[in-house]
């Protein structure tokens, strides 16, 4: 059986720090993992500045509860679960994606918790394991499932190379220019034709820039 693991943030919805960045006219929250490959240097930055803001969880997700899927994201999801089985995995929080998960009809997903003080305060965060995304994709493939990848960040990377087979989805210049070993491509027609080349493939080998078979 093969199925898909998809990034959630810059896949299917916007970036949530990036628009609660604007919303906040905090400029320094614009920073992602597409910029900054340690994610406990990312967050902890984050969780400061919060503190030194004074801002609460509440703030952020009143700007979340505005945020709409990115266009065509409901679209290309409700295609891509009639072909397979589709697992968002994701660097996000539970207390973050929920109302975004209802715009996309639930599907299913991995993610990460805050630790949130009763006033609010957004303390700390927990992994649900470190590199829990490429960890995702080894347990499943332990059970025998061919998993094709997708993302479009740092935290991205190391799920796709340990998939069956995947690709970049609109990513930055510089992660391009880094791994020019996989393909990227910049619409949900390319990314359903890459998926669709991969479910029909008579034989699996590792992540190849979108070549699979």
């Amino acid at each position: 059986m093969r199925i898909v693991c998809l990034d959630l943030e810059g896949v299917l919805i916007p970036e949530i720090w990036i628009a609660f960045s604007e919303a906040s006219g905090i400029p320094e929250l614009r920073r992602t993992t597409r910029d900054e490959p340690d994610y406990d240097k990312l967050m902890r930055f984050r969780l400061d500045l919060l503190r030194k803001r004074g801002l609460r969880l509440r703030d952020i997700q009143a700007v979340i509860n505005t945020m709409e899927p990115l266009d065509g994201a409901w679209e290309f999801l409700r295609s891509l679960r009639e072909r397979t089985q589709v697992i968002i995995l994701s660097d996000t929080f539970e207390q973050f994606a929920k109302p975004l998960m209802a715009k996309l009809d639930y599907p299913t997903l991995f993610c990460n918790t805050l630790v949130v003080d009763p006033d609010g305060t957004v303390s700390d965060y927990r992994l649900r394991q470190k590199e829990g995304k490429m960890h995702a994709v080894m347990a499943l493939k332990s059970i025998n499932l061919e998993i094709f990848a997708a993302g479009d960040s740092f935290n991205d990377l190391a799920m796709i190379r340990q998939a069956d087979g995947g690709c970049l989805f609109r990513a930055p210049t510089t992660i391009q220019n880094s791994c020019q070993d996989l393909a990227c491509v910049q619409t949900y027609d390319e990314l359903l034709a890459q998926i669709d080349s991969f479910l029909s493939a008579k034989a699996v080998g590792p992540a190849n820039g979108g070549r699979i078979g």
